[in-house]
């Protein structure tokens, strides 16, 4: 009788326990992902083995960055100067942009960004591709913006890389969301001897892209990774366009995709176990590299 009321109590403190830790833990996560996670850049480092890269161009380094969300961004002014900075310090061939510069209206914030972009320093330059955000309010701002800073844009067009006879090629591909994408001029546009490599905002554009054949690699953002990934459950919303390859590295055919978690956020100024990302790509030709390509199971990571 005792024994089993003890039972009763210690179960009864455990649960009355429970019960006050939850409001703490919640408030503890809640301000992690407010005020922690978003400010831990993860400088993500890989090989990408790529079939038609040419020796020539094994140990290519691109950098890429995207979805700043400048203007939602809580920690933007401070953080962004300090991202860049260490950016330069990787002394990369190529920075690249995959688009949503703002989340809405771009005119507050064009200076703080032309300020910031111009400091990006490549020996090949910058290049970048617009988001869906970036479409959705005064694109033409943000245009004069980039071109000022020193980025070149491409609309689905080509800037192709030459060293001695081997070309790179890096072709960017208009807004899908808004229907401005043309795979099909790219294609006119590349030869199929050399390596391409697509930026495409929306990572799901893979399935069209893909099929083409004419693409090594596809780099993509768009979908913050979710911005929260839960245990067992991952990401709670996705964008469209981003549901089916919203973080990491992809084998869609026999094209490569890796999707950025970009720098902002948009929605809420939160991020949860998805921090956000500057990915740096060593570009290596099967023909030159020891590197081993590990094995992507196709559409997945």
């Amino acid at each position: 009788m005792i024994k089993r009321k003890l039972r009763r109590h210690i179960r009864r403190s455990i649960f009355r326990f429970a019960g006050l830790m939850m409001p703490v833990v919640g408030a503890m996560v809640s301000a992690y992902a407010l005020g922690v996670e978003p400010r831990k850049v993860d400088y993500n480092e890989r090989d990408m083995v790529l079939p038609r890269l040419k020796p020539g161009f094994d140990g290519y380094r691109i950098i890429q960055i995207s979805d700043l969300h400048f203007d939602s961004w809580i920690a933007a002014k401070t953080m962004l100067p300090q991202i860049i900075e260490r950016i330069n310090e990787y002394n990369a061939d190529l920075i690249v942009v995959t688009g949503d510069f703002v989340s809405s209206y771009p005119e507050n914030h064009i200076e703080h960004l032309r300020k910031n972009l111009s400091m990006l320093k490549a020996k090949d330059g910058v290049l970048a591709v617009m988001g869906n955000h970036d479409h959705w309010y005064n694109v033409g701002i943000l245009r004069e913006m980039l071109q000022d800073a020193g980025l070149k844009e491409l609309r689905n067009e080509v800037f192709s890389i030459q060293r001695d006879d081997d070309y790179l090629h890096i072709a960017g591909i208009e807004d899908h969301w808004k229907g401005l994408s043309d795979v099909d001029a790219i294609v006119e546009q590349i030869d199929d001897e050399h390596c391409a490599i697509l930026l495409a905002h929306e990572p799901d554009y893979a399935d069209i892209s893909s099929p083409t054949g004419r693409f090594d690699l596809q780099l993509s953002g768009h979908s913050h990774g979710g911005q929260i990934n839960l245990p067992f459950t991952g990401a709670p919303w996705l964008p469209r366009y981003g549901e089916k390859y919203p973080a990491g590295h992809y084998r869609i055919g026999n094209m490569q995709l890796y999707t950025n978690r970009g720098l902002g956020t948009t929605m809420l100024p939160i991020r949860f176990n998805c921090p956000p990302e500057v990915s740096i790509f060593t570009l290596r030709s099967p023909k030159v590299a020891k590197a081993t390509q590990f094995p992507i199971p196709h559409g997945t990571k």
